[in-house]
């Protein structure tokens, strides 16, 4: 079981929005929940990725350390999605 805070203009959204669909704004809740982790979960990494995919020439030798660069700065985010 999970509980979440919501500030008080998005509660009042999602509860006019389970109206709407007439749902429990639980169920509403979950239902986004599901929608966002496949959506998520299904991504393509390199779709997600594609506007830092590339080649980049550099005669200062810079380059040579962006994977670990990125992959530091991927897990640091991925940490803090925890």
């Amino acid at each position: 079981m999970r509980s979440l805070r919501l500030d008080p203009g998005l509660d009042e959204r999602v509860r006019r929005a389970a109206a709407l669909e007439d749902t429990s704004v639980s169920e509403f809740l979950r239902q986004a929940a599901a929608e966002r982790a496949e959506r998520t979960l299904s991504d393509d990494n390199s779709e997600r990725l594609s506007y830092a995919i590339g080649a980049v020439r550099s005669e200062l030798g810079l380059a040579r350390k962006t994977g670990e660069a990125f992959a530091d700065l991927v897990e640091a985010k991925h940490r803090r999605r925890r």
